[in-house]
């Protein structure tokens, strides 16, 4: 599980005078569902208004996001797999009409996405080894075990510089003694820890 209200949070200090969120995600990814709805309480909580903009297929991701010109000031894209594997084209309409996208992963700020708080991959598969070790050492049964979620501590903020610059968002606050990893869209390079 992603940190969905920590997200939110970041999407607030990133850009603001936000008040319209567009989230979105595939209807028929069950996780995504789950987030979404998060995502739209946490926007509630934090006094944003919030829209479900769903797509079924990736042949109307690039629709939907064209819907969402003039309608939202912001997309919020939870860690949604046709969206990540669509997310150029996302991230190419979005930019090019100034919205910014706060994503649900790493990988989709790197396609294009403006920022993430998210879960570190290597953190979450390091947890999921140690609850599998439980259980073939142990004798821990899974079926009783709790869900094991990365703590906040855990989790790691990527802001894609090139994108702020695109969409001419301010990052310079996020400055050394901040632990924000930042990824330039065209050479997609591995992200240098500041």
């Amino acid at each position: 599980m992603t940190p969905v209200k920590e997200q939110i949070d970041l999407l607030k200090k990133l850009i603001p005078d936000a008040k319209t969120v567009g989230v979105l995600y595939c209807s028929a990814e069950s996780n995504s569902v789950l987030q979404a709805d998060m995502a739209k309480e946490a926007c509630k909580a934090a006094g944003l208004e919030a829209a479900d903009y769903t797509v079924s297929s990736s042949n109307e991701i690039q629709t939907v996001v064209e819907s969402m010109i003039g309608k939202v000031d912001v997309i919020y894209a939870p860690t949604d797999n046709m969206i990540a594997a669509g997310m150029a084209t996302v991230a190419m309409i979005a930019n090019e009409n100034k919205i910014p996208i706060i994503c649900g992963e790493e990988g989709m700020v790197k396609e294009g996405g403006l920022a993430t708080y998210g879960i570190n991959y290597y953190e979450l598969g390091y947890k999921t080894g140690e609850m599998a070790a439980k259980i073939l050492t142990e004798g821990a049964d899974p079926a009783s075990m709790p869900i094991e979620y990365l703590s906040t501590e855990e989790c790691s903020l990527l802001i894609n510089k090139e994108t702020a610059d695109t969409l001419g968002i301010d990052v310079s606050s996020y400055d050394a003694d901040s632990p924000v990893s930042y990824t330039h869209l065209r050479a997609h390079e591995t992200s240098a820890h500041l």
